[in-house]
């Protein structure tokens, strides 16, 4: 399962994570003090990274003596190792924490013995000081904090790796917004912070060539710069508010830019609730299934539509959940039934926009044409637009397969949309420790790199999906899936002419009937379920 190719040591790793730290001290920063901090940020990468090789060396090595206990003594070494990163992570902050965070979101990829102990860092963020901060301030835009904001709460509301967010107010018009501000360290330690990074990600490889993760340092040094740049972030916003403009009744909020600084975005203030608070859902008369529909309709038309920009980190802490204007909600019951989606009584709110990718048209039209396959369990097009999509070869299709949908190979020739049960959950936790997992690490290495932020916007929806414990199973999920994959093939069949378009738009019409008759069904249950507990607390009163 892991290679055996012996080690250069642990000094000859730590000596060259000391070499790449001087190396990656900028000559602005000649400070004596910074490059001993440098080196040792280093050390700590450095010492971590060779104790947990030499680890799962001679874990591997003590699995041929003895293999009947092959699971418990890889558990204890994933266990220890993790423990071992998540210390370093925490103590060097800066973007190992994002890293950390990263990881503890890939449970398709790593045992569960590292997600698990990363989980904490979700919370773990870094805060900056208000001195700190203020001093920012004045640099980056040559007023002070008094000068621009009337009231500015020093204790932030929220704190991520790599910014955080303060309420104020503005001076000039008084109006409450809230200020997110990079961290001010962050600049001083990005260059080293990812040198080190591809150090320690180039070493694996070096050591275990079976598992080349070289694509998670390539990832973020190609999306760091673009998280770091409050300005582009600035842009993303506008640019989506504007697509959405156009999409009718899709209860999407984002917050409004006022003005933007390469550290220092200011925008609307838009207070909510998490998407996982269930109490308030539930005490509010807000559908948990209607969440959990609005999330699959927002992100599938990200994914799916045309020119649509995407949203690549949908984590739980970017969501927000309030509750709408109750007027949007006076529709008689016929206009709820025949005139198209009803209106909800709530609104998501969608904050940071550092990570936005656009996905190439014929890639999306492919990756529609994958899903409808998939949905209809045709394997032969699945092969054919998974080859498509990401040059899967016939051998790789079923990890690929498994990779995309969560879910056994096996029982996705059942039917996608049928509930995955805890057996085949054990399978596919078995099938990881059988030897797919590298597999699956090889398979990620080689696909686009916007393939790789769909699949991590699908794990993270999904996850947010399971959270909302709607109880309506997936096949309303999946047929809302496949009315946005339908339309991407439509719209590219009103492009080529022909019968295509008849074929299309049949097809269209189809999938959009089947997901229309579904919520019928599900709006009248809820009516039913609402008119009989009405009528018990009638009785019990």
């Amino acid at each position: 399962m892991y290679s055996r190719r012996p080690g250069r040591g642990g000094k000859v790793l730590m000596g060259a994570a000391a070499g790449t730290a001087l190396g990656a001290v900028t000559f602005g920063v000649p400070d004596v003090g910074h490059s001993v901090a440098a080196v040792e940020r280093a050390i700590r990468v450095a010492s971590a990274l060779a104790l947990c090789i030499n680890d799962y060396r001679v874990t591997l090595r003590s699995l041929e003596l003895d293999p009947d206990d092959s699971d418990r003594l890889l558990a204890k070494c994933h266990k220890r190792c993790a423990e071992r990163t998540y210390k370093v992570l925490e103590k060097n902050g800066s973007i190992f924490i994002k890293l950390g965070q990263h990881l503890a979101a890939m449970g398709y990829l790593l045992p569960t013995e590292w997600t698990d102990t990363f989980i904490p860092l979700q919370d773990r963020c870094p805060v900056s000081s208000f001195e700190s901060i203020k001093k920012m301030i004045l640099d980056d835009t040559g007023q002070s904090v008094t000068d621009l904001f009337s009231e500015f709460d020093p204790n932030p509301i929220g704190a991520a790796s790599l910014a955080q967010v303060h309420r104020a107010k503005l001076r000039d018009s008084g109006q409450e917004v809230a200020v997110k501000l990079q961290h001010p360290a962050l600049a001083e330690w990005i260059p080293l912070d990812m040198a080190l990074t591809r150090f320690t990600f180039t070493n694996i490889k070096y050591f275990f060539p079976e598992y080349p993760m070289t694509w998670l340092s390539d990832e973020m040094e190609a999306s760091l710069p673009q998280e770091l740049d409050f300005e582009m972030e600035a842009k993303n916003i506008f640019r989506v508010r504007e697509y959405f403009e156009g999409v009718k009744n899709t209860p999407l909020v984002i917050p409004n830019v006022i003005w933007a600084k390469p550290r220092i975005l200011v925008m609307e203030y838009l207070p909510g609730h998490r998407l996982d608070d269930l109490a308030f859902l539930d005490s509010n008369g807000v559908s948990r299934g209607e969440v959990s529909a609005a999330l699959s309709r927002i992100f599938n038309e990200m994914v799916f539509g045309k020119d649509a920009p995407l949203h690549c980190d949908p984590h739980g802490g970017n969501l927000a959940i309030r509750l709408a204007d109750p007027n949007i909600n006076n529709r008689s019951w016929a206009k709820e039934i025949f005139g198209g989606r009803r209106k909800t009584n709530f609104e998501i709110i969608l904050y940071d926009h550092g990570l936005y990718r656009d996905i190439p048209m014929q890639m999306r039209r492919s990756y529609a044409k994958l899903w409808l396959a998939v949905i209809d369990g045709d394997e032969n097009r699945m092969r054919q637009y998974a080859s498509e999509v990401a040059g899967i070869t016939d051998e790789q299709f079923p990890l690929f397969a498994s990779a995309i949908t969560g879910r056994d190979y096996t029982a996705l020739q059942k039917g996608v949309a049928s509930p995955r049960d805890e057996n085949e959950k054990e399978i596919m936790t078995e099938a990881l420790g059988e030897g797919l997992l590298a597999q699956l690490i090889q398979l990620l290495a080689n696909v686009p790199s916007v393939i790789l932020l769909i699949l991590k916007t699908n794990d993270l929806t999904r996850s947010l999906d399971e959270n909302l414990q709607a109880g309506t199973g997936p096949e309303r999920q999946f047929l809302i899936l496949a009315r946005y994959c339908a339309r991407a093939v439509y719209e590219e069949a009103v492009e080529l002419g022909g019968w295509n378009i008849m074929i299309a738009t049949v097809e269209y019409w189809r999938i959009s009937l089947k997901l229309r008759i579904f919520e019928w069904g599900v709006w009248w249950r809820g009516v039913f379920l609402a008119a009989t507990s009405g009528g018990r607390r009638l009785l019990e009163g």
